[in-house]
């Protein structure tokens, strides 16, 4: 049985009546990101979770770096990690607010200066991933845009603590998996999918996406690739979760929990703290941040369709249960969303045309 397609260009498909709701919709959206944000923090890749609690430790970073140092000088990760989680008054209740030991035992084994260059050649490999996977599909002017845009929304890889950054790294890892899919080539994205979820918890939503498209697709092997991945991923996770356990002490601190309802401005108000639109007026920055989403709804086909479900999934978990300290989160899907900004002139020119209508026929001349 054939795999299952999606359509390309979506949105030159929609009815007359279909467009012009699109750009009512748009237009109203467009107004609301432009209205006055308030003043954001000066940003950092890893947040400033527990900041009040931990003055004067160093925030995430010293956090994440203290712990390299003790598992290179042999100490036991999970032991090491809640001495210093204790030391700080971080929490660690549930077991999810301990990182995984992928990143502390990279950065022990490596050291900071390699672990730091390998962040930065992942950012590289996405500059050519996603050159190559939009190369046949896009016009010369949008191809021209994809690499700078990438480089600019990735730029973070070039902070001298990126190597720490678990958000960071694992969303250079999905955005180079999203770019390196091909149906008759798995492997490569299914490595990335993997490697970002040895590393942050928070890529489960990309691979489980992953998964039910495989199944709308019929490609059992794919999907029976994915479920492997992701039964490994689980037996990690339950693993990772006895040891903390293990480690616990009465009167231990737990996390406030995850319902911060913040709403949909946190994802674009994160988004613009991680990108040059930092430096942007608020009634710029706020559309800019929300436009490349137009685009890669604009894009169709499965990549168009899978970016966009999972932006926007991944922008819904922000709005619903991140507090506001986590926005660091939104590095998650960075830098492919921002690839999406070059293809917003086609969404929106599909849009102008859906809108038109088709055209007038022509009337016979006289004979």
């Amino acid at each position: 049985m054939p795999r299952r397609t999606f359509p390309g260009r979506p949105l030159r498909r929609l009815p007359r009546w279909g467009a012009l709701a699109v750009l009512a919709l748009l237009a109203l959206a467009l107004a609301w990101s432009a209205l006055p944000w308030p003043a954001p923090v000066a940003p950092s890749p890893t947040g400033t979770r527990q900041a009040a609690a931990a003055a004067g430790q160093g925030g995430d970073f010293a956090l994440y770096a203290r712990l390299a140092e003790r598992v290179a000088g042999g100490e036991n990760y999970y032991a090491a990690a809640l001495a210093e989680h204790r030391a700080r008054a971080y929490p660690v209740r549930p077991f999810v607010t301990v990182r995984l030991p992928t990143l502390a035992l990279a950065n022990a084994r490596l050291g900071r200066g390699p672990a730091g260059l390998l962040v930065v050649a992942l950012l590289l490999a996405n500059l050519a991933a996603w050159h190559r996977a939009l190369a046949d599909r896009l016009s010369l002017p949008e191809r021209l845009a994809i690499v700078p845009l990438a480089f600019l929304a990735g730029f973070a890889a070039f902070e001298p603590r990126a190597g720490l950054s678990h958000e960071l790294v694992a969303g250079l890892l999905l955005s180079l998996a999203l770019a390196l899919y091909r149906p008759g080539l798995l492997w490569p994205a299914l490595v990335a999918t993997a490697a970002a979820l040895a590393v942050r918890e928070l890529a489960l939503p990309f691979a489980l996406l992953w998964l039910c498209f495989a199944w709308v697709e019929r490609a059992w092997r794919e999907a029976g690739a994915l479920a492997v991945v992701i039964g490994l991923f689980a037996a990690g996770l339950a693993l990772h979760a006895f040891m903390v356990e293990q480690f616990l002490q009465p009167g231990d601190l737990a996390s406030p929990g995850w319902g911060g309802l913040q709403g949909p401005r946190l994802f674009l108000d994160a988004l613009i703290r991680f990108t040059p639109l930092l430096a942007a007026p608020p009634w710029l920055a706020g559309p800019l941040a929300l436009l490349p989403l137009v685009g890669w709804l604009g894009l169709g086909g499965r990549l168009g369709l899978f970016a966009v479900l999972w932006f926007t999934g991944f922008a819904l978990v922000l709005a619903l249960f991140a507090r506001a300290e986590n926005f660091y989160w939104v590095l998650m899907v960075l830098p492919a969303y921002a690839v999406g900004l070059a293809l917003v002139p086609r969404a929106l020119a599909d849009l102008a045309r859906a809108a038109a209508g088709p055209p007038a026929p022509r009337r016979a001349g006289r004979a």
